[in-house]
């Protein structure tokens, strides 16, 4: 069947709600047939396995994660205003993963987590890196930014997202997210940009409260 196919996108769609909400490992075919109210026949007939599903689902979710990406792109905000759309993406994403997902990646999809990673050190890697030589030219962001190290440290806390070890217990994935967001454009910004970033945050208290 074609990877293309409406009805195989909706089952990945629908695949991968389940596996961020519960967690992959503890999803068995039945279950996820259940879930999904449709036959394991049916599931079959796209792919061979759960880990097949699983590869196929996070190549899928990265291409719409890209095309969310490339609208924000494409509105020509500034280095911030950019910044925090693509942050809306994002959090619209991670709010409700299972915190056992990415460890469920790492132990039992090895070749689901290399793509992740692929797509990390490329896709994501180019829009960090682009976004803060844009910050500079507009003197949002400080001049000396050593942006190869500070890309890194990004990418590396894409990871560290979905360690529950390290954040209290109580804390939701939109929190800690969000306060790594805020942490990233504060120590990045020129004074000129943390003005206008308190100024942003105004707005957007304001507007959430309306």
């Amino acid at each position: 069947m074609e990877k293309t196919d409406p009805k195989f996108e909706q089952l990945l769609v629908n695949s991968l709600s389940v596996f961020m909400k519960y967690g992959i490992k503890s999803v068995t075919m039945d279950d996820l047939a259940r879930h999904l109210s449709i036959s394991k026949k049916t599931i079959y007939k796209y792919v061979k396995d759960k880990n097949d599903l699983v590869l196929h689902g996070m190549a899928h979710h990265q291409n719409l994660e890209q095309c969310a990406m490339q609208a924000c792109l494409d509105n020509n905000l500034n280095a911030i205003d950019e910044n925090f759309e693509i942050s809306k993406v994002i959090v619209g994403q991670i709010q409700n993963i299972h915190p056992a997902v990415m460890y469920d990646l790492q132990k039992y999809h090895p070749e689901a987590i290399g793509k992740f990673n692929e797509y990390k050190m490329t896709v994501v890697n180019e829009w960090v890196s682009d976004n803060m030589r844009r910050g500079i030219e507009e003197e949002l962001y400080r001049a000396d930014l050593n942006i190869p190290i500070l890309t890194a440290i990004y990418l590396a806390r894409m990871t560290d997202l979905f360690n529950p070890d390290l954040f209290p217990a109580e804390a939701t994935m939109k929190e800690i997210y969000l306060e790594q967001f805020r942490y990233h454009i504060r120590g990045i910004a020129s004074e000129k940009g943390v003005n206008y970033l308190k100024q942003k945050i105004k707005k957007e208290q304001k507007t959430q409260t309306k």
